[in-house]
């Protein structure tokens, strides 16, 4: 029996290059050609038509005359994750409201590893306003919401959260100190960490067992979030967050 294909860090290098290739696809790009998957990942192109090949024979791409889109087979799996993660109806006025009060866009943010994954948003109704993509990861490496999503963090996950950073093991420390302010304060903020010109509020939202499942969060662009301001956000986030941990979350954010 042929040994698993490794190469990547904790996966099947297989599972990891198909991954990447879907990964591609976004609403700025719904359609790939081979070249621009080449391109991308490096792969030689035998080994991506191959690949390619394979995800249209699961029905995960479909292949049209421009190249490859999403396929049908993935219809399935949204229709899971969209009943596993939607938000009910309450906690989504919640967030709807708090960013008409506030006029800055709401994220809710849970832990995935060593990424944070955006699962709800409501925009700020400003034309200049951060957007983030439902389902996007970003680095838990910065951000406000990273450092309450840290809170009881291991030690060994604050270690390779640090080695993914830019400053590597040595950014350490600061994640030590950023995760013990925002377990004090009951919040966090963040000024630039990842986004020059870019600030967010975030407060922790807990589950049954009082432990952190959720951080929600207000962003948007720093001149906007002077020390007055982020004083009244923390205030309504808050408030927010608490009647969200009192009403409680369906699976899996229970």
């Amino acid at each position: 029996m042929p040994a698993p294909e490794t190469g990547e860090p904790g996966g099947v290098r297989s599972v990891h290059r198909a991954f990447d290739i879907l990964s591609l696809l976004t609403e700025d790009r719904p359609v790939v050609t081979i070249r621009e998957v080449v391109e991308a990942t490096g792969l030689a192109k035998t080994t991506t038509i191959r690949l390619l090949q394979t995800l249209e024979q699961m029905g995960l791409l479909w292949a049209t005359a421009k190249g490859y889109t999403a396929g049908p087979a993935l219809w399935r799996w949204a229709h899971l994750a969209r009943h596993a993660w939607e938000l009910p109806p309450e906690t989504q006025r919640m967030m709807r409201d708090l960013a008409m009060r506030q006029r800055e866009t709401v994220n809710l943010y849970v832990a995935r590893g060593i990424h944070r994954v955006c699962v709800a948003q409501q925009e700020s109704p400003q034309a200049l306003r951060h957007v983030v993509r439902i389902g996007d990861e970003l680095p838990m490496w910065a951000g406000a919401s990273s450092k309450v999503l840290l809170t009881d963090a291991p030690e060994g996950l604050l270690r390779r959260i640090a080695r993914s950073s830019p400053y590597g093991e040595a950014h350490l420390s600061t994640l030590r100190d950023w995760v013990a302010q925002a377990a004090r304060d009951g919040h966090a903020t963040s000024h630039g960490e990842r986004d020059a010109g870019l600030s967010a509020v975030a407060v922790p939202i807990t589950g049954a067992a009082k432990t952190v499942v959720a951080a929600l969060t207000l962003s948007g662009p720093s001149l906007r979030f002077t020390e007055d301001r982020v004083q009244e956000f923390v205030v309504d986030l808050r408030n927010v967050s608490q009647r969200m941990s009192e009403r409680g979350f369906d699976h899996p954010l229970s």
